[in-house]
């Protein structure tokens, strides 16, 4: 009798951490095609192809312009496609969210919500650029608000892995929190040298220098807190195996940010793929920063209730 029980017991188990599992691969497959489409969104940008296609949301009236095809049309019009499919998902999510909310956490079918608010948001900032004609400030607004997507699913997916930490992240959370925060922002100030071509006209004549100048200057902030991140998690004493290797990312991914950064500066914009790389690059880091947060906040949770659990 007592085998019985316990094999009902196991079978419950395993039953109610399939929706959880489930929802966990369709977030970071989500966070893949989120990165994608923000890596096309750069291309797009840097190649003038914002405008490419003239209307919204179809392009040309149709949903797939052959006839107008071309080198910039499609990748206005695959940055479109992805964002339909990113969107989709994400309406996915909050549905699945919802209807297994019963053997999820309480926090997560709220959390989809508001990824799912984010999305139709950022599907109508992406109308509105085209529509406004690459207005410079809902350019800067619709890759802000992309990345507060991406952000929201890591912290989704990163909550939902299978993690046993071992207690002693101590104010590392709080350091990570920092270092992503402000890696965020100037990722802001590079969308708003960008939206404006303020590198072009400094150049060019001397103007929009202030805006350049910046992002320029706003590397010191985030490069130190994310220093700051790696320098304390090799000093942390019997650290999560984990951490380390997503501080060390971390800093491996800020020191080639610079270098690209350098490199499209001393190019002047010159070769696009280098503009795109400083872009992903930098969403790559946020993403290394914000999973090395959630789970250093994780380790300090276990350390403070006394228990260790996945």
């Amino acid at each position: 009798m007592t085998e019985s029980l316990l094999h009902r017991q196991t079978v419950a188990a395993v039953e109610q951490s399939q929706p959880k599992e489930r929802i966990r691969r369709l977030v970071w497959k989500i966070c893949i095609a989120t990165l994608i489409l923000m890596a096309i969104g750069s291309a797009t940008r840097v190649m003038n192809a914002g405008l490419a296609c003239p209307d919204w949301p179809l392009c040309y009236g149709k949903f797939v312009p052959t006839k107008q095809m071309n080198l910039q049309v499609f990748l206005e019009w695959f940055h479109r496609l992805d964002a339909a499919l990113v969107g989709i998902s994400t309406l996915a999510l909050s549905f699945l969210s919802w209807w297994n909310r019963r053997s999820l956490p309480g926090w997560l079918p709220w959390a989809a919500t508001f990824a799912l608010g984010l999305i139709v948001f950022q599907g109508i900032l992406g109308g509105l650029t085209v529509t406004e004609l690459l207005r410079f400030d809902i350019v800067t607004a619709h890759l802000g608000t992309a990345l507060l997507f991406f952000t929201t699913l890591l912290v989704i997916g990163t909550a939902l892995t299978p993690y046993q930490g071992t207690g002693t992240a101590g104010k590392l959370p709080w350091l990570g929190l920092l270092a992503a925060v402000l890696v965020y922002l100037q990722s802001l100030l590079g969308a708003l040298v960008g939206s404006r071509w303020a590198l072009h006209q400094c150049f060019a004549g001397q103007e929009l220098c202030g805006v350049m100048y910046s992002h320029i200057g706003g590397v010191v902030p985030p490069t130190l807190a994310t220093l700051a991140v790696v320098f304390l998690s090799w000093r942390t004493p019997a650290l999560h195996p984990a951490l380390r290797q997503l501080a060390n990312m971390a800093g491996g991914l800020l020191g080639l940010q610079v270098l690209v950064g350098v490199a499209t500066f001393r190019l002047r914009l010159q070769v696009e793929p280098l503009s795109v790389a400083h872009q992903a690059v930098g969403a790559a880091l946020l993403a290394s920063l914000v999973a090395f947060t959630v789970l250093a906040l994780r380790d300090r949770t276990n350390a403070s209730s006394g228990s260790v659990h996945t």
